[in-house]
């Protein structure tokens, strides 16, 4: 269930911050932020991180149904297990289909968050698939330990 939720989540929550920011910012313009967040900038990427791959934003959205459909079939033969690496796989599918929803829909992905003066931009699917990574690593590394402890318990 835990899967289920981060993922719904992560989806709902990137679509409609990308459709504030199309409905709100201009393309380019920048609004100014303190904290964390040094600015937003609405920017349209074709491509994928870094910019890079300029009008491929289709292709990359066929990459993320595959990465989507991989992450699936690894859930259902039961190879992820445990709260931790379900959440940080419900982020990865979160974000990648986020991103995989603006690529088809719109044929780029909307980005708008920057956290640092000449930084790269993201949106909340970046973030989430950032999450994922560290979760989804955190959680096989506890399996890993957990694993060895039942092996030592037992002879």
């Amino acid at each position: 269930m835990v899967f289920y939720f981060t993922a719904f989540l992560v989806i709902l929550l990137d679509q409609l911050s990308k459709w504030w920011v199309r409905d709100h910012i201009a393309i380019s313009e920048v609004i100014p932020v303190r904290g964390i967040i040094y600015e937003l900038q609405h920017y349209e990427n074709s491509g994928m991180a870094f910019s890079l791959f300029q009008g491929y934003a289709r292709l990359f959205g066929v990459v993320a149904v595959i990465f989507i459909c991989i992450i699936l079939y690894y859930r259902s033969k039961g190879d992820i297990q445990g709260p931790i690496s379900n959440a940080g796989a419900g982020f990865l599918v979160g974000g990648a289909a986020g991103n995989m929803i603006d690529r088809f829909w719109h044929g780029t992905v909307t980005d708008f968050i920057v956290f640092s003066e000449g930084g790269g931009i993201m949106n909340i699917a970046d973030l989430a698939l950032n999450a994922g990574i560290i979760l989804y690593i955190i959680g096989m590394i506890l399996n890993y330990f957990s694993s060895q402890q039942k092996k030592r318990n037992f002879p």
